[in-house]
């Protein structure tokens, strides 16, 4: 039994860092930009939440699509107003900036009184309950399955199939895979390029807000959650930097890893197994597992 739980908490949290991973490639398919704000946008969008909940007095789903739709809005206007106009400058210049973005987000929430500074519990519907499966009548033996692990888990497989339903059936998500392949080629075909940019943007921190809602009940809002978004990075470069779904994959591969170390492995060797596994990966496949395979010829 102790196998199963931590094989379930593992995925619960490897499906939050293949969320976050998810903005990671969504932004660089789409401007070969790699965003470092990813996990300041997830504690954003957090925060959105408890705002929603408890300030508002909003109910839990109108709160989740308020601070979904909000954040997919900001995504847009930070692509339009910050990042399009460097766009083309070199790489280094562009993460800086979007380091720079990450910083400010976090400045300005902790500057919020009353809620920046301070640990905040999201009051979800689904708070600290459990699903109990087997044992006998006095529960013993029984698999006791966290609630908010399982909506993690569900959340992020129905959301996977809505993001394959886009890119698969829509022009707009068959327009944003053309881009992702050659900007200058769909721009010459009439696909707005420029405007399925921005659209990836707010994609990419709307998912990044569904993260922060998801991690939010286990893990509470504060303003450094973010830092979250440095386990995620090594989720995508794992999965293949290209590949949506490679960083699903990527992200569970780090959350199971974690998982087990933590409980297996001595004290320190959890916060480190992440980077372990992305330094084996970089030795053994440096494309990651689902990224093509280049060879240079010399």
């Amino acid at each position: 039994m102790q196998v199963l739980q931590l094989l379930i908490s593992g995925i619960a949290q490897g499906c939050i860092y293949g969320l976050i991973a998810l903005g990671f490639v969504l932004i660089y398919k789409a401007t070969e930009t790699v965003s470092f704000a990813q996990g300041e946008l997830m504690m954003l969008g957090a925060f959105g939440g408890l705002v929603g909940l408890t300030m508002l007095g909003f109910s839990y789903w109108t709160t989740v699509l308020c601070a979904v739709a909000g954040m997919a809005v900001f995504g847009m206007l930070l692509e339009r107003v910050v990042i399009r106009p460097v766009l083309g400058q070199p790489a280094f210049s562009v993460v800086m900036l979007t380091i720079g973005i990450g910083y400010v987000i976090k400045g300005l929430v902790t500057m919020i009184p009353g809620i920046g500074t301070d640990t905040q519990a999201l009051p979800v519907p689904y708070k600290d309950e459990i699903w109990k499966l087997g044992g006998n009548a006095m529960g013993v033996g029984a698999l006791i399955l966290n609630v908010e692990h399982m909506a993690v888990i569900g959340a992020t497989a129905v959301l996977c199939g809505l993001l394959y339903a886009l890119f698969r059936y829509t022009k707009l998500g068959i327009a944003m895979q053309a881009a992702s392949q050659n900007q200058l080629a769909a721009y010459y075909m009439g696909i707005p390029v420029q405007r399925l940019n921005g659209i990836a943007w707010g994609l990419a921190a709307a998912v990044a807000a569904i993260a922060g809602l998801l991690l939010a009940p286990i893990t509470f809002v504060h303003a450094n959650m973010g830092f979250i978004g440095l386990k995620a990075f090594p989720a995508a470069v794992v999965g293949g930097f290209g590949s949506l779904p490679g960083a699903i994959v990527g992200g569970l591969v780090i959350g199971l890893v974690e998982s087990f170390a933590g409980f297996y492995l001595p004290d320190g060797f959890k916060d480190t197994a992440a980077y372990v596994v992305v330094l084996v990966m970089l030795m053994v496949k440096p494309t990651g597992l689902f990224g093509p395979s280049l060879r240079k010829k010399v």
